[in-house]
């Protein structure tokens, strides 16, 4: 039960019984907020508080926003690093259009704000005062983080912090509302998604979801390794992209957790374990206890408006390459070649040029195509090839480009399996 008897002039005390025991009272002072309490009289303000207080114990995320504490300071035993004083600038807040802040990073006097759609800096432990030509000096002061600057550009890091990743002055990241994989360096930031890929990321972006975009620096081949893994279904594609080569040189069968860099070495993470890569004891392309074989595929487009008949394939680099498959605009495929085989008598030897695989000539190999698409009437089909005369053609393949695959299998011992160069010779068709 409550009463409200009258103890005070223009003041009320609130009783508050607790259930079940009379003597135990819980008392509020009620004050009214009118001279007299007269109807109409005069109000009296609030006026300030003496001190501040939450309104709400509700949890709240500024997510565009960045506070800092007191100072650490371990020599003199000086730790406030859990004052967070209102009555000081120590927030700054970034613009909330450009969505949440997801990554921050330090680098020499620079804080790097990366916001979802924007990419911000800040002076560390100075300010910056502007003369008046507008330009900046910088000053030193008691500020923490000083003033926020933009990057140029709209680009920024989506949701996908763990993209990622810096090596001296570069930093890399990915931006998958814009589709595009950005580097940000001393002349901003530069889209090298763009380096003849555009096509490419956007349609690996477009099926991101809510996934993730895992990236790294390669310490060991100096590249940025990027993995996009899309939330939905179990395909993935890990590449890497080359800044001497200003492109994307290689892609990768795995899909990590987490990529790191530990004394020139490169790591990679993967279902709780620590992999360790460019291991010389294990066989090439051997992620996380699986194998597989290397692959290139290549695209011959001399003369485009040109059609030709591509007659033989040459490569440069190890003995243990093959010829999966190769075919042209025009339907026309041709056989796959084997790798080459050292013979090792003298009949090898003669037998060796009617086998269909690489030759080996001045440490270069180099094999015919042989038609094996419908021929018309009145080619002739060879009989010495293997003994199978089905729709055969040593006239080579007819197109205006041909594209073609290579195949190295990594068993114990191949080593590595180099491929320097691949190249075909070609006629003018007769049409």
């Amino acid at each position: 039960m409550a009463s409200i008897p009258v103890k005070y002039y223009n003041t009320f005390v609130l009783k508050k019984f607790a259930q079940g025991d009379v003597n135990a009272a819980f008392n509020w002072y009620v004050e009214e907020s009118r001279i007299k309490g007269g109807y109409n009289n005069v109000q009296t303000g609030l006026a300030p508080r003496a001190f501040l207080r939450a309104e709400s114990n509700r949890q709240e995320t500024l997510s565009n926003s960045i506070i800092y504490s007191g100072i650490l300071n371990s020599r003199t035993g000086i730790n406030q690093t859990n004052q967070f004083p209102s009555g000081e600038d120590i927030t700054r807040t970034v613009d909330p259009s450009k969505g949440s802040i997801q990554k921050l990073y330090a680098e020499d006097t620079n804080l790097i704000i990366f916001q979802e759609n924007k990419v911000n800096r800040a002076l560390i432990d100075k300010d910056a005062v502007y003369t008046q030509e507008g330009l900046p000096m910088q000053t030193t002061s008691n500020v923490v983080i000083g003033a926020i600057q933009p990057y140029a550009g709209e680009f920024g890091i989506s949701k996908n912090p763990e993209s990622f990743a810096v090596y001296g002055y570069r930093k890399y990241f990915t931006d998958a509302s814009q589709g595009a994989v950005l580097r940000l360096s001393r002349d901003g930031i530069t889209e090298i998604s763009a380096n003849g890929m555009y096509d490419f990321f956007r349609d690996q972006f477009a099926t991101l979801g809510t996934g993730r975009s895992v990236g790294g620096w390669d310490i060991h081949n100096k590249c940025y390794t990027l993995s996009i893994q899309p939330s939905i279904g179990s395909s993935f594609e890990t590449l890497s992209f080359d800044e001497i080569a200003k492109g994307w040189v290689s892609r990768y069968s795995y899909k990590p957790n987490l990529f790191s860099n530990v004394q020139n070495n490169f790591y990679s993470t993967k279902d709780g374990g620590i992999y360790l890569h460019y291991v010389s004891s294990v066989n090439r392309a051997n992620f996380y206890g699986t194998g597989s074989s290397s692959t290139v595929t290549t695209v011959f487009n001399t003369n485009p408006s040109l059609v030709k008949n591509f007659q033989t394939i040459n490569y440069e680099g190890a003995g243990n390459w093959e010829l999966t498959s190769i075919s042209t605009d025009s339907d026309d495929s041709a056989n796959s070649i084997k790798p080459f085989a050292q013979p090792t008598s003298l009949v090898e030897l003669d037998n060796q040029l009617f086998k269909n695989e690489f030759k080996r000539k001045e440490n270069k190999y180099f094999a015919n195509l042989v038609n094996t698409s419908s021929f018309s009437q009145g080619e002739v089909t060879p009989l010495f090839l293997g003994g199978n005369t089905t729709n055969w053609s040593i006239s080579g393949i007819k197109g205006f480009t041909a594209q073609a695959l290579l195949t190295a299998t990594n068993n114990a011992g191949s080593g590595n399996n180099e491929l320097f160069a691949v190249s075909t010779n070609y006629k003018e068709s007769s049409y």
